[in-house]
């Protein structure tokens, strides 16, 4: 009988299991049973009771037949429940959907009809406002004349509320959460997905123009980026890890799983301010936290009162979302914080792209550190795919810095596919790649950057203005606290900047209070910048953003264009 080939070793029990995030938490209690897992105010839970808390979960969830095949949703900020959720609804073989708290009802309605909750977890002072999703859903299925069975109802309370919702809550029929797990087995015997292709989790896009996309991602996917997250952030076992991100966004970025893996402990933050972060750092032990440029951006202008420092340790920030701007980078630096750049989307389980940071640069002007630091990079090591193609060839563009392209991706940390939406499927993948929709260049390094969202894009006199790269100027400005740049119609050049800005004071209030500021900015702009960069609009006022913090530029573009052209200037 002839050799077997040495590839044709057969998989067997043994050898071959599910990847899963789930393991990270089985593992955590074995090893830290008595560290520390999650705090929440002076709530404090070890690893073995969270993995007990989590396997009541998945138990209770189980005896209400809840498994493979059902989305369980969960409306809650950052607190242990939704920690807990990440490990026991998974257990229970059913899917996770997290929704944004800063949604309104109605669009609520349209998560819970689409993903089909069969569950609902809901933080108490979230309550009315699920409630009214499932009046509204409920009344639309009445009218389409379909079948609506709502779904079961458990309410979290939580301490530092008022009794007042919870006890409502429970008066309309809704089961309390410490009552529910208290219905399940501590020691439930879970199993890993018999396929890593599962899915594990589902998400939402922000759906600024259309009706949000549901994001489905997998059990082998989780499991990578959790621990690419470790990798790529030099995070270390027991690290202490500050909940700024809103774990109801990607998933926390896949945090939530990685904190498991590293045996670490998780600081839950209900309300996020610059005074509380500034507090978890001097009085939690805080190592590390991740926060979109917003967040950020209120840290550096704290008022006095607000801030400790100097920091009693350096401090590691993650920072993705909308580029954020080098000057944004260097005030955090002189701060003491040291800030990873990432970049991602939902559909990549959160950031997938990294700026390496090269000793090199640390020998670099500090603006110029901050100009290079502001790069969206490289790719993780958890993405096998990453490049700028031109957007009707799908061929790479050359490592020029200059030439634009669309941003791509392909890999085991790209999601499954859009939930219920093959057309939107098919514009995702042509050509075998992820299409992220962002515009960028390659540089010689190898190092990618984002120019814009292929929408945003200002096109004047036939030359390709990124807004991005003159709203990174003008945060320059010391007056301003935030800025959007979108195209207006212009007489002469077809489109020209137009700068939506918010001060870090008090707002002008006359006319020519304003015009002298708006000079001032234009002014400031034809000294930093190519002059068809210089936007010919400065329009003063608080900016739009959706819920989860992004800035309406299609609203901003909207106002644009109800104003008029910009006139042609007469000589």
């Amino acid at each position: 009988m002839a050799e077997a080939d040495i590839d044709d070793l057969p998989r067997n029990e043994a050898n071959h299991t599910a990847l899963t995030p789930l393991w990270f938490l089985d593992r955590a209690a074995l090893v830290h049973p008595n560290r520390l897992s999650v705090v929440h105010g002076r709530r404090r839970f070890t690893w073995a009771e969270t993995y007990q808390r989590c396997r009541r979960l998945a138990s209770a969830l189980h005896a209400r037949s809840i498994g493979p095949g059902k989305t369980v949703a969960v409306i809650a900020p950052n607190i242990p429940a939704i920690y807990e959720a990440h490990f026991g609804i998974p257990m229970a073989g059913a899917v996770l959907n997290t929704v944004n708290i800063r949604l309104n009802a109605a669009t609520i309605a349209f998560l819970l009809g689409h993903s089909s909750a069969t569950v609902v977890i809901v933080d108490q002072e979230f309550f009315k406002l699920a409630e009214e999703a499932l009046k509204i859903l409920a009344e639309e299925k009445k009218a389409a004349a379909a079948a609506f069975e709502p779904p079961f109802l458990i309410v979290v309370g939580d301490e530092t509320c008022d009794p007042g919702s919870l006890n409502y809550a429970v008066g309309k029929g809704a089961i309390e959460y410490e009552r529910f797990l208290e219905s399940g087995d501590p020691d439930f015997a879970w199993k890993p997905p018999k396929d890593e292709w599962h899915s594990i989790a589902l998400g939402y896009t922000s759906g600024t123009t259309s009706s949000p996309k549901g994001v489905v991602l997998h059990h082998r996917g989780a499991y990578l980026m959790a621990l690419s997250c470790a990798l790529i952030w030099n995070m270390t076992e027991g690290a202490i890890y500050l909940w700024t991100l809103p774990m109801f966004h990607c998933n926390g970025w896949c945090y939530a799983w990685t904190l498991a893996a590293l045996c670490g402990t998780s600081i839950c933050l209900r309300q996020v301010t610059a005074k509380a972060v500034y507090s978890a750092i001097a009085n939690e032990g805080v190592t590390h936290f991740c926060a979109a440029p917003v967040v950020l951006n209120s840290i550096v202008n704290a008022p006095p009162s607000d801030a400790i420092l100097p920091l009693p340790r350096t401090v590691n920030v993650n920072t993705a979302g909308a580029a954020p701007p080098p000057s944004v980078l260097a005030d955090m630096t002189k701060l003491g914080f040291r800030v990873t750049h990432t970049y991602g989307l939902s559909e990549t389980f959160g950031p997938s792209v990294v700026c390496a940071w090269k000793p090199e640069w640390d020998r670099l002007p500090l603006d110029e550190r901050a100009r290079v630091h502001s790069r969206q990079g490289v790719r993780y090591v958890g993405l096998e795919g990453l490049d700028v193609v031109n957007l009707k060839t799908m061929a790479p563009v050359p490592a020029d810095g200059s030439t634009l392209g669309e941003i791509v991706m392909r890999g085991n940390v790209v999601m499954k596919g859009y939930l219920k939406n093959p057309k939107a499927n098919a514009e995702a993948f042509a050509g075998g790649w992820y299409h992220s929709g962002d515009i960028g260049v390659k540089h010689p390094d190898g190092y990618v950057e984002v120019k814009d969202r292929a929408k945003d894009i200002i096109i004047s006199g036939g030359e390709n203005i990124s807004s991005l790269e003159v709203e990174s100027f003008l945060y320059m400005h010391p007056a301003i606290l935030e800025v959007s740049v979108v195209a207006r119609p212009d007489e002469q050049w077809g489109e020209s900047p137009c700068a939506f800005v918010t001060l870090k004071d008090s707002a002008v209030d006359s006319s020519n209070e304003q015009a002298a500021v708006a000079a001032d900015i234009i002014n400031f702009c034809r000294r930093k910048m190519p002059a068809y960069w210089v936007p010919k609009s400065v329009v003063f006022g608080l900016l739009p953003k959706t819920a989860t913090g992004k800035i309406k530029k299609h609203e901003l573009r909207t106002k644009a264009k109800a104003m008029g052209p910009v006139k042609k200037s007469r000589l």
